[in-house]
């Protein structure tokens, strides 16, 4: 039952958090996302305590059900595991391995000590749950929506108009590539060896690894019993059953519970409570890597991250020189201390203003969200990104918030602007303007020009998006480093009279 458990429990997380990436139709409520919230390093960086006590207390209690069941990354491998297992001619089974432990603690110590520096892309590339966000947004995401395409197709020649064709775009060239090599690295490393990453590379199984070893249930071998057969030890996809020594390595143990699963013929498998008076002699733990993990997490919370210098967008060649930030970021730095690069924001963003940067907001920067306004703008009365975002990048905003926030400011290069380089009216950027920001006036020959008033303009982007001269919009949005608020403007003419009858 362990293992059916196990598996049932893995399946629904992984498509309860799966799905809603991909799911660009808003079937699932957005309540959904607070499966999002317990995941370890996302809760760690919104100081979620009720998320970070789940995950130590089940982790004390029973190991790594996180990294079995409820990290998306580790049921992605076990899927590839499962395939690999299925599309081998030749039966597929694991040995055991010795423990890279000078790997495993310099990765995660190089992670802290950059993260302590400011240097947050490296958390954001070695982060399983971003990491898999990422994997969702830019390669099953886009396959999910083939797929609905595909359908609306045939419904549509069939006189069924129940679905619709949705534009389908790369958002950005070196997320796409940092995914796609994530992919490979990480799916051949399952296909060979099962949970390598997680016992190699991961920071979070580093991290529970330490904190499994003294767990109060484990998979446990009686060395009375055993006969050093190794049949549990072939099917570990862990790697960490010494059957000769008759030994666990409880810090890369994952609790699949394939090991207990085969009914072993010497009963020396079980999974039980290890009291303190049968527990076998606990070997030696290395104090020195204990100090490391609790001085490099205490100086990550105490001290915050370096803003990094902006740059332009190479694929977007406006004079911008602050990038964008999302609504409830307050600031670039806020979100270069938080943020993971999950991209659940992008993936929920109903406009697709929202993208990954590149070196915007510098090096340490890179695959973080900004506002880019070449598919879309930001909705005036959205606040979807700040409710959902699981890091504590992007704070919740209510409707009121979100309309006084100034994000960035219009600003206007009227040598462009069409009503002068060709003599036409054009009212655009007015038009799409919900603030009243961009107001047409007066020129000359009948014409108007746009006129700007960055005071009450909240940089949602609606003149920029809509503004017909290409490559160089006449009309952009130059960001803030720090959210400013906005002047509300109240038009003291507007009253709300009710009509005694139609006017027609």
């Amino acid at each position: 039952m362990l293992k059916i458990l196990r598996v049932g429990l893995s399946v629904v997380f992984f498509s309860l958090i799966t799905f809603y990436f991909i799911d660009f139709g808003e079937i699932l409520p957005h309540q959904f996302h607070v499966v999002e919230h317990f995941q370890f390093v996302p809760a760690y960086l919104a100081m979620n305590v009720l998320g970070m006590a789940l995950i130590v207390i089940i982790t004390l209690l029973i190991g790594r059900i996180y990294c079995s069941s409820l990290c998306p990354m580790g049921v992605l491998q076990d899927i590839i595991a499962f395939v690999s297992k299925k599309a081998t001619k030749k039966k597929k089974r694991y040995k055991y391995s010795k423990p890279k432990t000078i790997l495993r603690w310099s990765v995660l110590g190089i992670i802290l000590v950059t993260f302590f520096l400011g240097f947050n892309v490296l958390l954001s590339f070695f982060d399983p749950y971003s990491a898999y966000g990422r994997l969702a947004v830019h390669l099953f995401k886009p396959v999910y929506m083939a797929g609905n395409n595909f359908l609306a197709t045939v419904l549509t020649h069939a006189g069924n108009y129940s679905l619709y064709a949705v534009h389908i775009f790369i958002m950005s060239a070196f997320s796409f590539s940092v995914t796609v090599v994530t992919l490979l690295g990480i799916g051949f490393l399952a296909w060979k060896y099962g949970r390598t990453f997680c016992n190699t590379l991961c920071p979070v199984g580093t991290i529970l690894g330490f904190l499994s070893k003294y767990s109060l249930y484990k998979v446990r071998i009686d060395a009375g019993k055993c006969n050093s057969c190794a049949a549990c030890a072939t099917r570990c996809k862990a790697s960490c059953i010494d059957s000769k020594a008759r030994k666990i390595d409880y810090s890369r143990c994952v609790d699949c519970f394939n090991c207990v699963k085969i009914k072993c013929k010497q009963d020396a498998m079980s999974f039980s409570f290890l009291s303190i008076k049968k527990q076998p002699a606990i070997e030696k733990v290395d104090l020195s890597k204990r100090r490391f993990f609790v001085s490099g997490l205490t100086t990550a919370l105490t001290l915050p991250a370096l803003m990094a210098d902006s740059a332009g967008h190479s694929g977007h060649p406006l004079k911008r020189q602050t990038p964008v930030s999302p609504p409830g970021s307050q600031s670039a730095e806020q979100l270069l201390n938080h943020c993971t690069s999950c991209h659940l924001c992008i993936s929920k963003c109903p406009s697709h203003a929202l993208k990954p940067a590149f070196m915007e907001y510098g090096l340490g920067g890179m695959m973080l969200p900004m506002l880019d306004f070449r598919h879309g703008f930001c909705n005036y009365d959205c606040t979807v990104c700040s409710e959902i975002c699981p890091n504590g990048a992007l704070l919740p905003l209510t409707v009121d918030e979100k309309h006084k926030t100034q994000m960035g400011y219009v600003v206007f290069n009227e040598d462009t602007c069409i009503v002068i380089t060709e003599g036409t009216n054009c009212g655009a950027c007015s038009e799409h303007c919900p603030t009243q920001a961009v107001k047409m006036m007066p020129f000359h020959d009948g014409l108007t020009l746009p006129k700007v008033d960055t005071e009450i303009c909240i940089g949602c982007g609606g003149c920029e998006s809509i503004c017909p001269v290409h490559p160089h919009a006449a009309i952009y949005v130059e960001g803030n480093a720090v959210h400013q608020e906005a002047k509300v403007i109240i038009d003291e003419n507007i009253t709300d009279e009710v009509p005694d009858s139609f006017g027609f």
